[in-house]
């Protein structure tokens, strides 16, 4: 009797369910009739990981497909090519780029450079925490600075607490999960100033979305040989979160120390991918207007129940239900709807993710039945 593992039993499953005969590679080619239909589009409306639903574009599909004989030999070369790619963009060498599966991969791989054997990370909380709890697993001590009332970092407290003792300043900016964004003159001040005396990281994953127009990365301070680093990823703006690709961009001698750490590597099709989507501009474009479209019915809904909410400089907007989250995660989850995780100590908040509009617009009634 033939057998079948776990992988081919569910594809299986999966395509019969949906009544669907196409081959894998056709449906990755031709998966909706829409330009940009969002992948995934069966009903419920998982709005919890502030994924791009629309993505990948079909120019990376088809630049994947064609490498698909690419699939026999290791990625390293294309790797470097990307790389390359991606310091001719920032306005720097190739040695200030480290590649790596993920932004979250890079972001480990810093927290242990600068968090084993008790070195003392500072960061703001709550924040995306990758980076915090992979150095806490090495014997790092994290200071963990409370948000302001503006829900934002707390850049005077953060600067009152370093010490010789501290290796790292963990920025999150725009801050997941509050949107937040830090005012470019105070956050340019603070970098500058305290790089000076310890490794200040700025983690961009959401910076396509600012919407400030001289808003500064801190890729500038980079490039003045400061001691900063700066992590972005193709998970969002580019909707490539399940193909892992990301990188971080630091001074020559810093992304050494930290390249001898990362450990996970994107794969030849997902290097492809990235390298196609830095060049597809109409469907950046069309993910930005998107997600301005999701937030704004995200707003109204929150305006019409009288919910107080952070503007969002993200991919998700942040709002106070007055409710435990652990119990309105299931509720939600029973109408449909997956929402954020619970973010300690602000557990009568939400982090609700853009998406489709179809599936924003069942948020905006199931939030109204709930609430």
């Amino acid at each position: 009797m033939a057998t079948i593992n776990r992988r081919q039993w569910l594809g299986r499953a999966g395509l019969a369910g949906l009544g669907l005969t196409l081959s894998p590679i056709e449906i990755l080619a031709n998966p909706h009739l829409d330009e940009f239909a969002p992948t995934n589009e069966i009903g419920f409306a998982k709005l919890n990981s502030n994924e791009n639903p629309f993505g990948p574009s079909e120019v990376v599909r088809q630049a994947m497909i064609e490498a698909f004989d690419l699939g026999c030999r290791y990625p390293y070369g294309k790797m470097n090519e990307l790389a390359h790619l991606i310091a001719k963009k920032e306005g720097l060498s190739r040695e200030h780029i480290v590649m790596c599966a993920g932004s979250t991969e890079g972001l480990k791989a810093t927290g242990l450079t600068y968090g084993v054997n008790g070195g003392e990370i500072i960061t703001a909380d709550p924040v995306y925490k990758s980076l915090l709890v992979y150095a806490e697993q090495f014997g790092a001590y994290i200071n963990r600075v409370p948000l302001n009332q503006d829900m934002g970092h707390d850049l005077d407290e953060m600067e009152a607490r370093i010490t010789k003792k501290t290796s790292l300043i963990f920025l999150c900016n725009p801050n997941n999960p509050t949107g937040t964004l830090i005012p470019k003159n105070e956050l340019v001040d603070f970098c500058e100033t305290v790089s000076d005396r310890t490794i200040v990281f700025s983690d961009e994953a959401y910076y396509d979305y600012i919407t400030e127009a001289t808003y500064p990365s801190m890729v500038s301070l980079v490039k003045k040989g400061k001691n900063v680093v700066v992590s972005r990823t193709f998970s969002k703006v580019y909707g490539l979160a399940g193909l892992r690709v990301g990188y971080l961009i630091a001074r020559p001698d810093i992304a050494e120390r930290i390249r001898k750490n990362v450990m996970a590597k994107a794969n030849m099709m997902a290097v492809i991918g990235a390298m196609a989507a830095m060049n597809d501009d109409k469907f950046y474009s069309m993910s930005l207007e998107k997600n301005k479209a999701a937030k704004s019915i995200i707003y109204n809904t929150l305006d019409e129940l009288g919910l107080r909410y952070v503007p969002s400089h993200t991919n998700f907007v942040f709002f106070h239900t007055g409710k435990d989250i652990n119990e309105l995660i299931p509720k939600m989850r029973a109408k449909g709807v997956a929402i954020g995780r619970p973010f300690p100590p602000l557990t009568d908040w939400c982090r609700i993710s853009t998406g489709t509009i179809p599936h924003v617009e069942k948020f905006a009634i199931a939030l109204k039945s709930v609430i």
